[in-house]
């Protein structure tokens, strides 16, 4: 059963459907896709969850546009929020 949604094909994070905890292997509602990624930690209701390696300063992408930049390293299965990701969208540019 579907535990996250993805909301487009580029994004390397993906939402959770509802709270899950550590060691949850991530489950898309197209079963042909299989992302290979368990939980490392609890993922809140809502909250994003990343399903690739992010490396400090890449941008983290949803919507299939970048939506932030992380602030630190992220691994595959890591809480995505405001301790690891800087928001861009509304910011303004120079």
């Amino acid at each position: 059963m579907a535990n996250v949604l993805r909301i487009h094909p580029k994004d390397n994070v993906v939402v959770a459907v509802r709270e899950l905890p550590p060691g949850t292997q991530l489950e898309l509602a197209d079963a042909s896709v299989e992302l290979g990624v368990t939980t490392r930690e609890i993922i809140p209701f809502g909250h994003k969850v990343a399903i690739a390696r992010i490396p400090k300063g890449q941008p983290v992408t949803k919507y299939g546009a970048s939506i932030g930049v992380a602030t630190e390293e992220i691994a595959a299965g890591e809480h995505v929020h405001v301790h690891n990701l800087v928001s861009i969208r509304g910011a303004a540019t120079s």
